[in-house]
C-alpha cells in the first residue's frame, strides 16, 4: 500500500460514523431481531431479567454500605448500571432496549407483516423481562441467600419504586425509555467506550429517579414476595405507567428524532 493510499485508509478508519451509517447498523441489528424464533427471544429475555437481578443487588449493596447522606442516591445510582452493562455485553432481549431497534425495518419498508413481526417481539421480549425478573426476585424475597439488612435495603428500593402517582410514573418512564433509546442509538459509534456509555446513561437515569419497566420490576417484584409491596400497588402506580411512559419515550426518541432525519436526507 502506498502513502496515499494509505492516507486514505487511515482517515476513513478514523473517521466518525455518520447519522445514516448508525441508522443503518441498528436496521440490520433489528432485522436480525425480527428472524429470530419465538422461543430464542423468549429465553434470551428470561435471561436479561435476571440478569438485571444484578443492578437491585448492587445498588442494595451501596444503599446498605453507604451513611445516609444527601449525595449517597448518587453514589448508589451507579450500581444501577452493573446489570445493563452485563446484559448488554452478553447480548441478551431487552424491553426498550434491542427490542426498539426492530422497528426501523417497519420503518423502512411499512408493510403490515413487518409490523405483526415487530409486536410479536415486544410481547415476547417483555413476557420473558418480567418472567426473569420475577424468578430472580422471588429467590432473593425467600432464600437466605442475602442478609436480612441487605434484604431491608431492597425492601426499601421496591417501596420507592411504587411510590409514584400514575402520572408522575408514566411521564418518568417516557424520559427513563428516551434515555435507553438514546443508549441503543449510540452503541454503534462507541467502540471502546460503550460500557462508558452504559453506565452513564444508566446511572443518569437511577440518579434522577427515572423508571424502566424490567429493572423497575424486578425491585417492585422483590417487594412483592417480601411482603413490602402490593401486587396492586406494582400494577397501577408502576407497570401500567411506566410500561406506557417506556414504549412512548422510546419509540418518540427512534421514530421522530432518528429515523426521520435520516428518511428526509434519503428523500
Amino acid at each position: 500500500m502506498d502513502d496515499r493510499a494509505h492516507e486514505h485508509f487511515t482517515v476513513l478508519e478514523r473517521k466518525e460514523l455518520s447519522a445514516g451509517q448508525v441508522h443503518a447498523a441498528l436496521r440490520l441489528e433489528g432485522e436480525e431481531e425480527l428472524k429470530r424464533s419465538t422461543a430464542a427471544l423468549f429465553w434470551s429475555a428470561v435471561a436479561c431479567g435476571t440478569t438485571l437481578g444484578l443492578s437491585l443487588i448492587a445498588r442494595g449493596l451501596l444503599e446498605h454500605g453507604i451513611a445516609e447522606t444527601s449525595w449517597r442516591p448518587l453514589v448508589s445510582s451507579f450500581g444501577y448500571a452493573a446489570g445493563f452493562i452485563a446484559l448488554e455485553l452478553g447480548r441478551k432481549e431487552l424491553y426498550t432496549g434491542n427490542t426498539l431497534t426492530a422497528l426501523l425495518p417497519y420503518f423502512h419498508d411499512r408493510r403490515a407483516s413487518t409490523l405483526t413481526n415487530v409486536l410479536r417481539v415486544w410481547v415476547v421480549v417483555l413476557a420473558g423481562n418480567l418472567i426473569g425478573g420475577a424468578l430472580f426476585a422471588w429467590a432473593a424475597a425467600t432464600t437466605t441467600a442475602f442478609d436480612p439488612s441487605l434484604r431491608g435495603s431492597f425492601a426499601d428500593l421496591a417501596r420507592h419504586t411504587v411510590s409514584y402517582s400514575f402520572t408522575t410514573a408514566f411521564v418518568k418512564g417516557v424520559f427513563g425509555g428516551w434515555l435507553i433509546a438514546m443508549m441503543i442509538w449510540l452503541m454503534p459509534a462507541a467502540h471502546h467506550a460503550r460500557i462508558w456509555v452504559i453506565a452513564l446513561v444508566t446511572w443518569a437515569l437511577a440518579a434522577s429517579e427515572l423508571t424502566h419497566i424490567a429493572a423497575g420490576s424486578v425491585d417492585a417484584m422483590f417487594g412483592i414476595f417480601s411482603g413490602a409491596v402490593s401486587p396492586g400497588a406494582y400494577a397501577s402506580r408502576f407497570f401500567l405507567p411506566v410500561l406506557l411512559g417506556n414504549t412512548t419515550g422510546g419509540v418518540v426518541f427512534v421514530a421522530c428524532l432518528n429515523h426521520l432525519q435520516v428518511a428526509t436526507d434519503n428523500s
